[in-house]
């Protein structure tokens, strides 16, 4: 997918591999890793202390109303902060899109932090959203350019593995903080973390950004910027739609298709709906993955304290296995001689994902232990490692070297639709058949038949399994 257009300076290949040995931490790159591995870290702690302390801040600032705003406004502003950070990255490179999304990702959170009432509180998550997807995209375009092939699956496993930290201890340390010192705290704390990064990579991702030479081209792709405005308001009107069961949001539902349907086939390579073989297969995967199991994983907590009467913290800590096998999953797929594998480990990373959520599932009859959940997400976890991080590497080798930028954009828009759409599809499944008030799903008070989580469940793994039976067509020419 061609986004720039040369110039005077020859395109540089995304990475050479002149590099005369060592890895991710010997002295050439160490500087890099540690500082893009400690934007992850931070970027990973943010979003597992956020989730435990809204409901409280929405609460406090008396805007229960408008809780799902609070994430729907973070994930429309990344959609549109995405096109423009791979075009950007793919004109200047990655380091201003990087250092600027961190610093409106900081300011997000200063504004959510002090925010006097829901709708400010809204606003910073906004911004968030904008510092998100500049951030997102800028690193993977950095792993691209500043490493060579032979090293950036060991870069994408360190990226998976910089969650395994927060996703344990996040929880329960904004638990704690938001119990003791307010929720304000949760937010305002963050930033203080950013400067860290900053000062570690800075000098190291500029100079391999002068010896990495980009192609330069004078404009944006007005065109490209206007779909992906376009993608994110009919994202955010199909979200507000699927919370609704009532003709009022049928529509804004029509509208948001509408919009997003043409700025999707406009923004993903071409053939990506239709799974052409290469790249555009592989975009779509990355799609399909998000959505088949974070689609499943919004519902497990809310069945275990449901169905089975576990405390939240308990519940909670049924996903703590993924986030565990997850990073495992990744560092296998990054060992030396499985570059040979590639297809059928991504193949085989859909397959784990379907037998997780379909055991998960098997925690509705009661006689099945409550153990059986947090066995089978850390098996999900292994094959989400494998799926994900195989798919970043296919997709920077399928890549031209004017294009890393734009399609790490497509890659994690494809992510972000595809967890958003299956998400709402399977919000819109629960409450049809009567899986409860949205309040009760965030009490665990009344929240649904075991039937609703069965149909959820269900169209999950179908999903999953979809994307193994897709897999066979990832190889391709670039």
């Amino acid at each position: 997918m061609t986004t720039a257009s040369p110039t005077s300076v020859d395109p540089a290949p995304i990475s050479r591999d002149d590099d005369p040995g060592g890895g991710v931490l010997s002295g050439r790159y160490r500087a890099l890793t540690l500082g893009i591995v400690s934007v992850v870290l931070v970027i990973a702690f943010e979003a597992t202390a956020v989730n435990t302390a809204m409901p409280t801040a929405a609460r406090e600032l008396h805007g229960l109303g408008l809780y799902a705003f609070a994430f729907s406004g973070y994930f429309t502003t990344t959609l549109f902060a995405l096109v423009v950070s791979g075009q950007w990255c793919d004109r200047r490179g990655a380091r201003r899109p990087l250092f600027t999304g961190i610093a409106l990702f900081g300011v997000g959170l200063l504004v959510a932090g002090t925010a006097p009432g829901m709708w400010v509180f809204v606003a910073g998550r906004a911004v968030q959203g904008l510092g998100g997807g500049l951030v997102i995209v800028a690193l993977y375009v950095v792993v691209g350019r500043a490493y060579p092939e032979r090293l950036r699956p060991s870069v994408f496993a360190a990226f998976s593995s910089a969650w395994v930290l927060p996703s344990i201890v996040g929880p329960l340390v904004a638990g704690a903080v938001t119990q003791h010192l307010g929720w304000r705290w949760v937010f305002l704390a963050v930033p203080a973390l950013i400067l860290l990064p900053l000062a570690v990579m800075g000098p190291a991702l500029a100079r391999s950004e002068r010896e990495h030479p980009v192609p330069r081209s004078a404009d944006f792709d007005r065109r490209r910027t206007a779909l992906a405005a376009m993608a994110a308001l009919g994202a955010g009107l199909l979200q507000y739609a699927g919370q609704r069961l009532d003709p009022v949001g049928l529509l804004p539902g029509a509208a948001g298709a509408a919009l997003l349907l043409p700025a999707v086939l406009g923004l993903l390579p071409a053939g990506t709906l239709r799974a052409v073989r290469g790249l555009p297969t592989v975009i779509l995967l990355r799609g399909v993955a998000a959505g088949a199991f974070f689609s499943a994983e919004v519902f497990v907590p809310l069945m275990m304290t449901s169905q089975r009467g576990l405390s939240p913290t308990l519940a909670g800590l049924t996903l703590t296995s993924g986030g565990l096998t997850w990073a495992l999953g990744s560092w296998l797929q990054g060992r030396p001689g499985a570059e040979r594998y590639r297809e059928a480990m991504i193949r085989g990373g859909f397959v784990l994902t379907a037998v997780a959520i379909a055991g998960a599932a098997l925690v509705l009859v009661p006689a099945v232990p409550t153990w059986v959940a947090a066995v089978a997400w850390g098996v999900g976890g292994i094959g989400m490692g494998l799926a994900i991080a195989s798919v970043s590497v296919l997709m920077m080798k399928l890549s031209a070297p004017q294009d890393p930028g734009a399609n790490s954009a497509a890659l994690q828009m494809s992510d972000a639709l595809g967890n958003v759409l299956l998400t709402g599809l399977a919000g819109v499944l629960f409450a049809a058949l009567g899986g409860g008030s949205a309040a009760g799903a965030h009490t665990g008070e009344g929240a649904g038949s075991p039937g609703a989580f069965a149909v959820v469940f269900l169209t999950s793994t179908g999903v999953a399994l979809l994307g193994a039976l897709v897999s066979g067509r990832v190889r391709g020419r670039a």
